[in-house]
């Protein structure tokens, strides 16, 4: 005898909740249902006096495991001999209706009830067959409907008792039978399923609510319940996935949706991709976060507090950004920018406005950087003040003034605060004498004044100023445009002339100046009365003999112009014979109360040796010459 096997636990669910069709609820709710082993040796026992014998018996055997077999018992109805011609046109109407099995006047009842008094008529057989596959029949579109229809389950597994009862050696009703197990499996394994999706008990790697959908499609292919299970398991994930998203967590939502995806990879008929969907959701929402956090992070940028905010800002987005995130990237470049420049960027021109009107001279910012300073142990030419070589570094960035301060500036602030320079005091100023071809002092000269003593033009460099007549100027610069304006320190000035480079001269090579480079004492130069430098570099000329106007050569890397070339400069260091235990952040090393300062870079009347990166002079602070100008720095 062939076993339904159905779960006790999905009848008694069945029951409570009112899922059986009326008829099917009547029949569970009237039957006798008593336990019985699973390999009965005796008949079923017979039903209680309190329950309608015009009704089938369903019983459930004694399996503990939760799925017993159902046992039909046909309503019994009383015949004699007599009734047999009548009883068979009634089975026959019956099974015409297809009224096969319910009640005692349905076609099975009555054929089983004929067969016990009559059991070799030929048309009661007949009959029995023709119920059979009307019974069958019925069954198979129980079962179309069993995977996701509870009413259309009971039905099939009715069915299965009556035909079992009917004929339980019956091939055909032992494939239905087969079919009636495989939907009941597949039931319970979808009902598993869906109640882990209701409680969210998908696993870590989904593979809690996966497993049964799966299984079912293994024994089932493209069972429809089925892959939708897989969908909705899909949607969980995604929906894990934008909550872990919601929460900043775009590592638990990458995994999640990577998963979801893995869903969709397992069953090509799940309908409609979803997951890409999800995954521009999730980056829309990642893509938020990373905006509101550069927003937060670039509202303040100028103060300290505002750049420790700034960087912890950014620690939140790279940890949340995808590699290659062009926000997070600008982020992380606005934050450098403003460590080692502020509101600015290297390379930068800018002007600041002044008080009194006008602009204050066009300044370039220099970026952040180190170099090693100084002239090397064999360096040639070199002396002991230019040594040790040693590592500066500057963390940040610095404007200074794109060429020495000019005449017609320097005037400005000569007659805004009357101010009356060193050699306008004491009414003279060292110059170049064209007759003896030497430097020589000369009454009535100052920082009107060109190289040698005729009135200067306002766009040649100022000249013949002292290098307390260079801090006023700064000094005044200052209080005009609120910003610190100052004389740039040695470092800054070395660093600013090598530009990048760490060659024995500031064009990065040990020869000959390269082309246009600027104004310096070449073998092709000639002074007004046809005199040669007895000491220059040879066959190099630039066109002039004394200053040149500020911005007439090529600017270096920088986009400087004239450092190291066309007029000397101050530098707001004192005077020290070495660089043992010089600062080493290009602060300037400087002595309150020194009087000896120093002036750097080459001018158009030095020497190739004078020339060099490297090289260093100690000046008076009163000292006032035609090789010597000034250029400001200032903070940003």
């Amino acid at each position: 005898m062939h076993a339904i096997r159905y779960p006790m636990l999905l009848a008694l669910r069945l029951l409570s909740k009112g899922a059986l069709s009326g008829a099917a609820l009547a029949l569970c709710a009237l039957a006798a249902c008593t336990r019985v082993p699973d390999n009965p040796v005796a008949p079923p026992a017979p039903v209680a006096e309190a329950v309608d014998p015009r009704l089938p018996s369903i019983t459930v055997s004694g399996d503990e495991t939760g799925a017993g077999a159902w046992n039909w018992q046909p309503p019994r109805r009383e015949l004699t001999t007599q009734d047999i011609p009548a009883a068979k046109r009634d089975a026959a109407s019956a099974l015409a209706q297809n009224r096969l099995y319910a009640e005692a006047g349905d076609a099975i009842p009555l054929y089983m009830a004929l067969k016990a008094l009559a059991p070799e008529d030929r048309q009661v057989a007949e009959g029995l067959k023709k119920s059979l596959r009307a019974l069958l029949k019925q069954g198979d579109a129980a079962l179309r409907d069993a995977g996701d229809d509870a009413d259309a389950l009971s039905r099939a597994g009715e069915i299965g008792a009556v035909a079992r009862a009917l004929a339980p050696d019956d091939p055909t009703v032992a494939a239905y039978l087969t079919q009636v197990d495989s939907a009941d499996q597949l039931w319970r394994l979808n009902a598993e399923g869906e109640r882990l999706l209701r409680n969210g008990q998908i696993g870590k790697a989904g593979e809690a609510a996966l497993a049964p959908f799966r299984e079912v499609l293994r024994l089932q292919p493209g069972q429809a319940r089925a892959l939708q299970g897989l969908a909705a398991s899909e949607s969980a994930m995604i929906r894990r996935a934008e909550d872990a998203a919601a929460s900043s967590d775009f590592d638990a939502a990458s995994h999640w949706l990577a998963l979801a995806a893995e869903v969709r990879g397992s069953s090509s008929t799940i309908p409609a991709p979803t997951v890409e969907d999800a995954r521009r959701r999730v980056g829309a929402i990642r893509d938020a976060r990373i905006a509101a956090l550069r927003e937060r992070g670039l509202g303040d940028l100028t103060s300290l507090r505002g750049l420790r905010t700034a960087r912890v800002l950014l620690a939140e987005v790279l940890r949340i950004a995808e590699p290659g995130d062009a926000v997070a990237a600008d982020f992380r470049t606005r934050i450098d920018l403003a460590t080692h420049y502020g509101l600015f960027r290297p390379g930068q021109a800018f002007t600041d406005a002044m008080a009194a009107g006008g602009r204050a001279p066009e300044m370039v910012v220099v970026p952040h950087g180190g170099f090693r300073m100084g002239a090397s142990e064999t360096e040639l030419g070199s002396v002991e003040s230019e040594k040790p070589a040693h590592y500066v570094r500057f963390d940040r960035g610095f404007a200074m003034s794109r060429q020495a301060v000019t005449v017609g500036e320097f005037r400005r602030f000569v007659q805004a605060t009357r101010y009356r320079p060193r050699a306008t005091r004491r009414g003279h100023s060292v110059v170049y004498d064209e007759r003896s071809g030497n430097f020589a002092r000369h009454s009535g000269v100052d920082w009107q004044s060109d190289y040698a003593g005729a009135r200067a033009a306002d766009s040649l460099p100022v000249l013949h100023v002292s290098v307390r007549d260079a801090e006023a100027y700064a000094q005044w610069l200052s209080a005009q445009t609120g910003r610190g304006y100052r004389l740039p320190s040695e470092a800054e000035f070395e660093y600013a002339l090598r530009a990048g480079t760490q060659g024995r001269y500031p064009w990065g090579s040990d020869g000959v100046p390269t082309a246009r480079f600027g104004n310096l004492t070449g073998g092709n130069d000639v002074s007004p009365s046809g005199r040669h430098w007895n000491n220059a570099f040879v066959s190099y000329g630039d066109g002039y003999w004394g200053p040149a106007p500020g911005g007439s050569y090529l600017p270096n890397a920088f986009g400087l112009y004239d450092l190291g070339s066309n007029v000397s400069e101050w530098v707001s260091d004192c005077w020290h014979a070495s660089y043992r235990r010089a600062p080493a952040d290009g602060a300037s090393w400087f002595n309150p109360g020194c009087r000896s300062r120093v002036v750097r870079g080459g001018s158009w009347a030095s020497s190739p040796t004078q020339a060099r990166a490297a090289w260093r002079s100690a000046s008076d602070s009163d000292m006032t010459s035609a090789r010597v100008g000034f250029r400001v720095v200032r903070g940003i």
